[in-house]
This record gives C-alpha cells, structure tokens and sequence, in this order.
C-alpha cells in the first residue's frame, strides 16, 4: 500500500513531466534507515531547474556520493508548503522572508545560503512604457501602471512573484490588488510560462536572469530594466527537520547541503552558463546572504 508522502511525489512529478520516473520504493517510509534507499527529494523553484542549473550539478553530485537527487520544481512558496508536509527531504529556495519564517515555525532545521543572481525586468522591443534603460525598477513600475503597459505576473507565491509584490507595494507605493486593472495579468504558473505568455501578448514580466537566458522563446522581448539593488535575488538551502517529520532522509540530505556549499559544489554553480554568461554566484561564505 502506498503512503501518502510516495503519493505526493509520484504525483507532482509526473505532472512536472521529469523524465526520470519515481516508484514507491523510492519514497518508501516503511524503512526509513534502509541503507540501500540513497535518493532524496528536493523541493525546489522552477527557476533551479528551467535554468537547467540542476541538470549540470547533480550528476556531479552523484558522481561523488552516489546519491540520486530528485527534483520537485514549484514556487518557492509551494516548495516550503511541500517541506512543511514532509513531502520533501529539503528546501532550495530564494525568498529569504518566507525562509526565515519557515524555520521560526520549526519546519526547517537551518538555513544555509548557497547563491545569488538578480532579477530583470523584460518588454517588448517596442517598448509602449518608454522604460528601457531606467536604473529605477520602482519608477519602471509606476510608468508601466501609468501607461497601463500589459503585464504578466506569476501569482503563484514563488520568490520571483513575491519579489514582483514587494516591487509593486513596497517600493512603487502601489498596492497592486487594489489598483490592478485588465493590463495586469496573473497567471498562477510558473516562469516559463510566464515569459511564453509576455512573448506572445508584448506584456512586461518580471524574471529571474537565471532562467531568462536558457529561455529559447524570447520573441520580441529584452531585458529594459536591470542593475537595481532591489533586484538582488539570494538562495538559500534547508534541510526538513526531522524532529517533525521521522521520515526525513537527514543523512543523505545533510550531504546534498554540505555539497551545495562545499568549496567543490560552488565551483560547480560557478561553472555554469550559457552562452559563456554565468547564471548563479556561489556566496555560501557569506553567512549575512
């Protein structure tokens, strides 16, 4: 009989189309210290993987401690909802807030930052704001509500769409709920998805730079806005406490975050890029990130 943890993986994971398949043994709580059982599952942000940013680390990973690592992409918010379950092994998100207040409630066990990047704010060519080039992402965000310029937004809770927010209410002054009309757009998906959705109706989004440069649909559009500190975008990593949840894979998880931030693994983040641009900066050694 399956459990509802190996439910939940099987489930999402076939939804998210990942091409390696999970069977209940996988996910098996029946023997949690089953020393042949060396998989575990990380709920993630699409942004990790739709950058293929996992795609390049993890076979090194595996390489080196024979761990298989099974990736659940979602918004940072629904990943730490899958950690807070139990559903996942450990978290690798970026929204420091929501990461802090996933440890205050007992959920992780501690948080370890691992890499940054930033975020871009990318338009048409055409431009129907007249916002490319501002050094101001707030000013760029009034005038695209001024003009009311088409803009997509993910609205699914993910670090990018709670940046996206914190833009909106916090730095423009404009409480987006409130003041949004037909220009803006949420989609409740996730990054790709939203920047198929910007290419194909010239709409503003916001994107994390990671994943705007392996996406091969880019159109018209181009990155207008970037270089703001309030686009700064941190990641950091957790392991499940297991303390709440017996199930968790503490050992193996603990070595996938040793790894992450070892000397070995921020070279391997380091080592990625596309087009010879890097995407990620390793920074697991600045313990205020």
């Amino acid at each position: 009989m399956l459990n509802r943890r190996t439910v939940f993986v099987a489930a999402v994971l076939a939804a998210a189309a990942i091409v390696k398949p999970v069977h209940a043994e996988d996910r098996s709580v029946v023997k949690p210290a089953d020393a042949k059982d060396k998989s575990i599952l990380v709920a993630s942000t699409t942004s990790t993987q739709d950058s293929g940013l996992f795609e390049h680390i993890l076979p090194l990973f595996k390489q080196k401690t024979g761990i298989d690592v099974k990736v659940v992409a979602q918004g940072t918010g629904q990943a730490l909802d899958t950690g807070r379950r139990g559903d996942a092994d450990v978290v690798f998100v970026h929204a420091k807030s929501a990461e802090e207040k996933f440890l205050a409630e007992g959920a992780g066990v501690k948080r370890y930052p691992v890499m940054y990047n930033d975020f871009v704010l990318i338009g048409p060519k055409s431009d129907p704001a007249g916002i490319k080039g501002m050094k101001d992402v707030a000013k760029a965000f009034q005038t695209i509500k001024e003009k009311q310029a088409p803009f997509v937004s993910r609205g699914d809770r993910s670090g990018t769409h709670i940046a996206e927010l914190a833009i909106w209410n916090k730095d423009a002054g404009i409480d987006i709920e409130k003041e949004k009309g037909p220009w803006y757009k949420s989609i409740g998906q996730g990054m790709g998805a939203a920047l198929n959705n910007a290419a194909a109706s010239n709409a503003y989004v916001l994107s994390d730079r990671g994943t705007w440069l392996s996406f091969k649909n880019k159109g018209d559009l181009q990155i207008l806005v970037e270089g703001d500190k309030r686009l700064f975008n941190q990641y950091g990593v957790m392991l499940v406490n297991p303390d709440k949840h017996p199930y968790v894979k503490k050992d193996l998880g603990q070595q996938f975050i040793d790894w992450l931030v070892s000397p070995e693994g921020q070279k391997a983040i380091a080592d990625y890029k596309i087009n010879g641009e890097q995407l990620f900066y390793p920074n697991a050694s600045d313990p205020s990130a």
